[in-house]
C-alpha cells in the first residue's frame, strides 16, 4: 500500500488530482480508517470509474456500473453546478445450504461528484443506461461570440 497518491494512472490518463472540476480529494488516511462502513472488498463499486469527455456540443460522462439496474442508480444536479452519480449494489442473499468459495464482486454504496463548468444547460441533462454503462450528457450553452467593432483611426 502506497502512502503517495498516483499522479499517473492507467492508460496515461491524468489523475483526478489535477482535474479542476473534480471534487475527488485524496485522503492519505482512508486506508487506515477502522470506522469506515465500507471494506476494502467494496472499493471497486465505491470508486466507480467515470470518463468525462467534452465535445463541441456537450460534456459526456460514462460510468462503468456492471450488474446495476437503472433503478439502483441516481443522477442528480446539486447546487446548480455539481453532477452527482450515486447508487448501491446489494449483497446477494445467502442460503444456508450454499458453500461460498470466493466472494470478489463488490457491494455497497458509491458516490461520484463532478463540478460542472458554467457553460452548461442544467435543465437539459439526460442520462441513459445500457449494458452496465451509464451515459450522462450535459449539453453546453451557446456562448456569445465577442462582437468585434472596428475603430477608425484618425490623423
Amino acid at each position: 500500500m502506497s502512502m503517495i497518491p498516483s499522479f499517473f494512472g492507467n492508460n496515461n490518463r491524468r489523475s483526478n488530482f489535477f482535474d479542476p472540476f473534480s471534487l475527488d480529494v485524496w485522503d492519505p488516511f482512508k486506508e487506515f480508517s477502522s470506522s469506515s462502513s465500507l471494506s476494502r472488498e467494496n472499493s471497486a463499486i465505491v470508486n466507480a470509474r467515470v470518463d468525462w469527455r467534452e465535445t463541441p456540443e456537450a460534456h459526456v460522462f460514462k460510468a462503468d456500473l456492471p450488474g446495476l439496474k437503472k433503478e439502483e442508480v441516481k443522477v442528480e444536479i446539486e447546487e446548480d453546478s455539481v453532477l452527482k452519480i450515486s447508487g448501491e449494489r446489494h449483497v446477494e442473499k445467502e442460503d444456508k445450504n450454499d458453500t461460498w468459495h470466493r466472494v470478489e464482486r463488490s457491494s455497497g454504496q458509491f458516490t461520484r461528484k463532478f463540478r460542472l463548468p458554467e457553460n452548461v444547460k442544467m435543465d437539459q441533462v439526460k442520462a441513459t443506461m445500457e449494458n452496465g454503462v451509464l451515459t450522462v450528457t450535459v449539453p453546453k450553452a451557446e456562448t456569445k461570440k465577442a462582437e468585434v467593432k472596428s475603430i477608425q483611426i484618425s490623423g
